[in-house]
């Protein structure tokens, strides 16, 4: 019954989601409260945070700083790669994959080693950090715009982690359930990308 009422709710979101393109560079950014509340309106990011935080806390152990930890850091250096002017194919279709695989490995709660599972939450990092950097306008503080940015995204990890923990009994269930959503936003910008 509860995995009936999962696919009714991922296929409601799905309907919603298909219009949504994850980046469409409207709208100017200026500054540092630009760069804190764009990961919250930006279901991508938000989807995204939450699942690297919650796939932390049910990996346990040292994941639960190092893969919050590699994002951060990976998510810094492809915001870099776009202010440096490189090109990084498909960029928007690394961020809707990101979404769809976030949710599969929360949803399956999928077992690999920390550097494979370190190394995933980097690539998702670089293509978010990336298409982020190209809504920057010439009049942004691009330093202030990334603080803002990485802070909230640190909120997010450790918001994603602290319901991981909170709710060990029923972590299995709240996996999945999540993980699905993901899945399903993501296979919805994949489709509009």
């Amino acid at each position: 019954m509860k995995v009936k009422s999962l696919g009714v709710l991922a296929a409601l979101l799905s309907l919603l989601s298909l219009p949504v393109y994850a980046h469409t560079g409207i709208g100017a950014v200026h500054g540092w409260l630009d760069g804190v509340l764009h990961p919250l309106i930006g279901i991508d990011h938000l989807l995204v945070m939450l699942a690297v935080g919650l796939w932390a806390a049910m990996r346990g152990g040292r994941s639960l700083w190092l893969l919050p930890t590699a994002f951060l850091t990976a998510m810094g250096a492809g915001a870099g790669l776009s202010l440096l002017g490189v090109t990084v194919a498909a960029a928007e279709s690394w961020v809707a994959v990101s979404v769809i695989a976030s949710g599969l490995l929360v949803w399956r709660n999928t077992r690999m080693s920390a550097v494979l599972a370190t190394a995933l939450v980097a690539v998702f990092a670089l293509a978010h950090g990336y298409v982020h950097a190209l809504e920057l306008t010439d009049g942004t503080d691009a330093l202030a715009y990334s603080a803002g940015f990485l802070l909230t995204t640190a909120v997010l990890h450790g918001l994603g982690v602290a319901v991981g923990l909170l709710a060990a009994a029923r972590l299995k269930m709240l996996g999945a359930g999540f993980g699905l959503v993901c899945a399903v936003v993501g296979l919805g910008f994949l489709a509009g990308a």
